[in-house]
């Protein structure tokens, strides 16, 4: 007595989780959460009874459907669920589930590969942004295999080339929501930023840390995350995010001097763990900081000289680095952000939900 359900189990840069056809998924947007909830087993701090991971970059779903719309070839969905919570967050976008979603159209049928590299415009329905991602398609299918390394992965794969075309202000409306690139919050001195992700920076000196500490360590630190915890609600709200206490956003990210070449150092909670590594528009974002005169960064960062500015933002586990192009008319504006990541698909078949929670019927 359960709901068959097509998927594909993939791996998108750093993350995971199942991917469906919106046309297999129901209608209904209260009744796909439930579907969603069931597929991951969540609310479990375990998800024992589904396909997520206990973790939040482990805990995603994408949802992928051909757009009618002209110019558009794909429109994707990410869905930010939580082993023991029973929300499901569509308001946010994920660059890394994001580099999967044309692997996984090509491999849904969703769209046709274009040649030896395929290129594809999709709109992400979270938050309106477009994005083109081009991937190897040789012989018409997805190539997985290749020499590209991506930190917080074992291994190479093919490169997924995505160039963001749109991405400052993506949930809070304006990539400086408060208006300013400096504001003093709760005592701390902060930068709020929406340049494909909602963050606050803040230095890791000001909160009494180095930024080297260890995931391990910053998780245990309790002081720290009630502290960064209260900082992010005060934020939120300064951001025009209202009340933030049960989000995923802003995520908090604590910016100190490089220490491996790169061009500044990171830690980014999620928001309530250590990010192993940072997610892709958090690095957009962290680098989007690093050129704004005045921001937090300032003093920190080390900036490559040009126009095109390649930057590396450091983490617990490696680099990550993005491209970022500033306005020719405005010096402090981003006109263009790219990056590369990696994609693979690990399962395909059906995932099993209940009938209790949906029998099938769209």
């Amino acid at each position: 007595m359960q709901t068959p359900i097509q998927t594909c189990f993939m791996r998108g840069g750093t993350s995971r989780g199942p991917f469906f056809d919106a046309a297999d998924l129901p209608a209904d947007v209260a009744t796909r959460d439930r579907v969603l909830l069931a597929v991951m087993g969540s609310p479990n701090s375990r998800q024992i009874d589904g396909l997520g991971g206990a973790h939040p970059l482990t805990s995603k779903a994408g949802i992928a459907a051909r757009s009618g719309r002209s110019g558009v070839d794909l429109e994707f969905l990410f869905a930010q669920l939580q082993a023991e919570s029973d929300l499901v967050d569509t308001t946010q976008n994920c660059g890394n589930m994001l580099a999967a979603a044309v692997p996984f159209a090509l491999e849904a049928g969703l769209v046709e590969a274009r040649g030896e590299t395929s290129t594809f415009r999709v709109l992400t329905l979270n938050t309106g942004m477009l994005c083109d991602i081009a991937v190897r398609t040789p012989d018409g299918r997805v190539d997985y295999a290749g020499d590209t390394h991506i930190d917080g992965v074992p291994g190479t794969g093919a490169p997924v080339t995505i160039n963001f075309l749109d991405t400052a202000g993506s949930v809070c409306g304006a990539m400086l929501p408060t208006g300013n690139v400096r504001d003093v919050i709760d005592g701390i001195e902060v930068t709020c930023i929406d340049n494909g992700m909602p963050l606050v920076l803040l230095r890791a000196a000001d909160v009494g840390r180095s930024g080297r500490e260890s995931v391990a360590a910053l998780n245990a630190d309790t002081e720290l995350k009630d502290r960064v915890e209260h900082l992010r609600i005060a934020c939120g709200r300064a951001m025009g995010l209202g009340d933030v206490s049960a989000r995923n956003y802003p995520k908090m990210t604590l910016v100190s001097p490089p220490q491996a070449g790169g061009n500044v150092g990171t830690r980014c909670f999620i928001p309530h763990v250590c990010h192993d590594a940072i997610g892709v528009l958090a690095a957009v974002t962290v680098g989007t900081a690093c050129v704004l005169e005045g921001s937090v960064t300032q003093g920190i960062a080390t900036l490559p000289p040009g126009r095109v500015k390649t930057i590396s933002v450091e983490h617990p586990g490696g680099e990550f680095s993005i491209e970022l192009e500033l306005d020719k008319r405005a010096p402090n504006k981003v006109a263009r952000a790219a990056l590369v990541r990696t994609a693979r698909l690990i399962m395909r078949g059906e995932v099993m939900v209940p009938k209790t929670v949906w029998d099938g019927a769209r």
